[in-house]
């Protein structure tokens, strides 16, 4: 899943007929009416609100991307197979499996599923739904989940508690399918030509998690009710809302008023001060995942309509400008320390020592800050500045690179300024825009007709990833162009691994072959990874009980491979029945009506406005 922030659109409009209001609770009104317009809380409702700056694109699970969708998908839906969340290992009773067993040769998997499941619309859950929604994918090739399908060859459901899986080959990532059951008495009814384009899955949205998507107001808030009849135990709240905020310090301002309960992708200058209020905890947790620079790829051969500069193309030319890159510099100053430096796909102090598939690069092959190296490598493979303007040319032309970070991600932009200088340095001619998510989705998944034409050269982004690898190099795969993959990657030893190391039941065998995947994209460098960073969060816990940290208390309270949290989290006795926290207008009312002990004002709140469409991406 992408990792990544996006944008939020809505603010409240306050207009105050006043002559003498302290400049302090002035202040106050104005920075709780800042956050994104959201629902008021259901009368007698027990209402939990999460805050983040990454809006959903699509609610689809064979369209959407977003990291902010599949945090959805994963309270919505359930997994055949889960992760416990203490140490993301997969064990009976986590998802929809209470058994499994495998043959002896690792290629017929069979399952026994749990008969207490149930969709949200009363309708009864077996193992039928989990044989349609893995054939559907596999009889439609439905890209978004295509790669975890690899050698099934067909899934049954003999009753209704029992699924078997036959493979052509034996499964080694078969535990790890970040794959969402559907039901199938909704889903056999859409067509599989508009289901990667055209159905939306517009809420009230039908899965058998512990809550139901209800409604969403793009750019403002997604509203889900609790599954009362969740076979794992009902969640302790009534309501979860996702806030979507147009900037980070306003959530930081409403986690402080209590507006709402956590935030996701706190400022870095937040962090200290949240933690050093009463309620609440701030924490800096380790996710799966890196930050990189991207190049565009693409083999004008095989797709003339790419925009990307031919130079692209050249592992050398990509190589060189490892040199070209600070990474020190890039975490202290792009991410204010909130990240570790990284040199591989694969996330590295995530697994155990047994069974470690991060690839360190030895110490004759790592690449450090060196601008003098740049330049060399750029004249040895062939960029030199001809006519000595300081700018390198290919064909004679100026070598001249569009570069796009993020509208939502401060920390892209920080290193694309950084990354612009060192590059401009070493005589590249970098034209630096931000733009947002969508727009440069689009720049990278562009058609022209049915051609795929992709438009940009170089981008800073990230991706998210499983527990298990197979997912993070799974992206650049030949294969994923048109689907995953944002550099248009193409390597026939990498794409001879990826299938290799699926098949792999050896644990230590497997992990050979994933460094040797991880060291082949650090010699080409479609990706230069820059970071792997740490997700910055805040609870109230002064307040709010049942908070689960995963992954061995390293991880966050809340990501998408397990639900423990939203099912446990509730209210502490000092908490009102009513904990949505109140919208930021509450706040405002409770201030207005203090002040009025104060002085003898007069008030006027104006509503905000109309509320927008529902859209969809």
């Amino acid at each position: 899943m992408a990792v990544v922030r996006t944008r939020s659109r809505g603010r409240l409009l306050v207009a105050l007929s006043i002559a003498l209001l302290a400049a302090g609770l002035l202040w106050g009104i104005a920075t709780a009416m800042a956050s994104s317009d959201s629902p008021s809380p259901a009368a007698g409702k027990t209402t939990l609100r999460l805050g983040w700056t990454n809006d959903p694109d699509n609610l689809n699970p064979f369209i959407g991307y977003e990291s902010s969708s599949y945090e959805i998908w994963a309270i919505n839906y359930e997994l055949l197979v889960g992760f416990r969340a203490s140490d993301f290992a997969n064990v009976p009773g986590v998802g929809l499996a209470t058994d499994w067993q495998t043959s002896d040769d690792g290629k017929v998997w069979t399952f026994t599923i749990t008969d207490k499941s149930r969709w949200q619309d009363g309708e009864p859950l077996t193992a039928r739904d989990v044989a349609f929604t893995f054939n559907y994918i596999i009889d439609n090739e439905l890209g978004m989940f295509l790669d975890y399908v690899k050698f099934i060859d067909n899934v049954e459901a003999p009753d209704d508690t029992t699924v078997v899986f036959n493979c052509s080959k034996p499964k080694a990532n078969m535990l790890g399918l970040w794959i969402p059951i559907l039901p199938e008495h909704i889903w056999s009814k859409i067509s599989p030509k508009e289901v990667e384009n055209k159905y939306q899955n517009a809420p009230p949205i039908i899965g058998s998690g512990p809550f139901q998507t209800v409604e969403w107001k793009k750019g403002e808030y997604v509203r889900l009710v609790a599954n009362k009849d969740y076979w794992r135990g009902a969640p302790k709240v009534d309501e979860v809302i996702y806030q979507t905020y147009q900037n980070q310090d306003t959530m930081a301002q409403d986690l402080k008023t209590g507006a709402i309960q956590t935030g996701w992708n706190i400022p870095s200058a937040q962090f200290d001060a949240l933690n050093n209020e009463p309620d609440l905890e701030s924490i800096r947790a380790v996710t799966i995942g890196f930050d990189q620079l991207g190049f565009n790829c693409a083999d004008q051969k095989k797709f003339p309509k790419s925009t990307g500069h031919p130079v692209l193309q050249d592992p050398a030319f990509r190589s060189a400008l490892q040199w070209a890159i600070d990474k020190e510099k890039i975490v202290s100053i792009g991410y204010n320390n909130n990240a570790v430096a990284a040199d591989s796909i694969v996330t590295r102090d995530f697994y155990s020592a047994e069974a470690d598939f991060h690839w360190t690069p030895p110490a004759e092959q790592a690449y450090t800050f060196d601008l003098d190296k740049a330049r060399q490598a750029l004249d040895e493979a062939g960029y030199a500045d001809g006519d000595g303007d300081g700018i390198r040319e290919y064909e004679g032309k100026p070598i001249k690179l569009r570069l796009y970070a993020r509208t939502e991600s401060p920390e892209s932009q920080n290193c694309g300024k950084l990354i612009t200088g060192w590059f401009q340095e070493v005589g590249l001619d970098i034209d630096y825009q931000v733009i947002d998510d969508g727009a440069l989705g689009d720049k990278q998944y562009n058609y022209e007709g049915d051609q795929f034409a992709p438009d940009f050269d170089l981008f800073i982004w990230g991706w998210g990833g499983d527990v298990d690898p197979n997912f993070i190099l799974s992206v650049l795969t030949t294969g994923s162009i048109e689907n995953w993959s944002d550099s248009n990657f193409s390597n026939e030893e990498y794409d001879r691994l990826f299938l290799e190391q699926q098949t792999t039941i050896d644990v230590q065998k497997r992990i050979d072959i994933v460094h040797r995947m991880q060291e082949i994209v650090y010699d080409e460098s479609p990706y230069i990874p820059l970071v792997y960073p740490l997700d910055l969060l805040a609870a109230n816990k002064g307040k709010w009980t049942g908070w689960v940290r995963a992954n061995e208390n390293r991880g966050s309270w809340w990501y998408n491979t397990q639900p423990d949290t939203y099912v446990a989290v509730h209210p502490g006795s000092v908490a009102p029945a009513d904990s949505g926290g109140g919208s930021s207008t509450g706040v405002i009312i409770g201030s207005v009506i203090a002040a009025i002990f104060v002085i003898i004002i007069v008030v006027i709140l104006l509503r905000r406005r109309g509320g927008r469409s529902e859209t969809e991406a």
